[in-house]
């Protein structure tokens, strides 16, 4: 597990590598050499999309991410881990109902592509179908923790 999770790292690590690569030769080519590149602003565009999705759905922890816990710092143990299951339960449930007409959209967007490059909207806004399955699936796994915890 720890292997798969490092290769999700390296994927993540690339995206953005590849982000910043094309970020500096948009520079270079539009303010060094007075000739943009339109294929720079749409590939930075689609690249950032994938960077900031699959972050959020491999890389950053569930702990990591925003969240309201004004309430749940003053509680105790067992309320504050109660309270965080019915968060992920809420969150999870969520992406859940979301997952059927998002993949309606994706498949809709199948027919649409970028402008410049011509890469099919599906596999731009893809990721957002990704996270929203790990959602899914990080609520089970912390509800089915929860729950062997004693919740």
């Amino acid at each position: 597990m720890h292997t798969f999770k490092r290769w999700l790292d390296h994927i993540g690590g690339a995206l953005f590598l590849a982000l910043f690569c094309v970020f500096i030769l948009q520079i270079g080519a539009r303010f060094v050499f007075n000739q943009p590149l339109p294929w720079t602003d749409e590939l930075a565009v689609v690249l950032y999309i994938w960077t900031i999705f699959w972050a959020c759905a491999f890389m950053v922890p569930a702990a990591s991410h925003v969240s309201l816990d004004i309430l749940s710092t003053r509680l105790a143990d067992k309320p504050r881990m109660w309270l965080q299951t019915v968060g992920h339960v809420l969150l999870g449930g969520l992406a859940l109902q979301a997952l059927p007409a998002s993949w309606d959209y994706l498949l809709f967007l199948r027919r649409e592509a970028t402008a410049v490059l011509g890469l099919p909207l599906f596999w731009v806004f893809l990721p957002l179908l990704v996270l929203l399955v790990m959602l899914v699936l990080r609520g089970v796994w912390h509800t089915v923790k929860a729950v062997k915890a004693g919740l």
